[in-house]
């Protein structure tokens, strides 16, 4: 075989291979991109990677949840700690559902999206915030207002808001 037929062989199961990774890509981005919304564990598809909403408000601790009180709210599972907390998440879900869809306000602010890390939060008027890493979250809790009036308003250019 010449070498210049070894080099086509070589370019042709090349583009075949990119070609196969851009269609897996192209339909498999609408679930990945849905799977990270309010911080879903990949492995068991749960929200806040199996932690409690509600509990962030009452317990002021991420606390995880049971699958026999789970719910599907906004194309993602949740899970609950007890009915109680079921019920007042199904009762109002955007009050306790993680506010900008999970992603972290500071990275938006600096127009990155990040997801936050469920055991990295802040309550910060009445909504639950969360933040990929420490340092992020000390840097909104500096000064809020300012990173969160950013943070929405990259929310809505990089699709982070609903």
């Amino acid at each position: 075989m010449s070498e210049c037929s070894r080099n086509r062989k070589r370019l042709w199961s090349t583009t075949l291979a990119r070609l196969a990774l851009a269609s897996w890509l192209a339909l498999a981005a609408p679930q990945l991109a849905a799977a990270l919304d309010y911080a879903t564990d990949p492995v068991s598809g749960y929200a806040l990677g199996g932690n409690d909403p509600v509990a962030y408000f009452i317990d002021r601790k991420p606390r995880r949840g049971q699958q026999k009180h789970e719910l599907r709210w906004g194309d993602t599972v949740w899970m609950f700690v007890n009915e109680g907390n079921r019920a007042a998440f199904e009762k109002a879900p955007r009050i306790y559902a993680p506010h900008l869809t999970g992603c972290d306000p500071t990275a938006l602010a600096g127009g990155f999206v990040t997801i936050g890390n469920p055991a990295i939060f802040a309550l910060h008027d009445g909504r639950l915030l969360l933040f990929h890493s420490e340092i992020n979250r000390f840097l909104f809790l500096a000064d809020p207002q300012t990173l969160l009036d950013t943070a929405r308003d990259a929310a809505v250019r990089l699709g982070c808001a609903r």
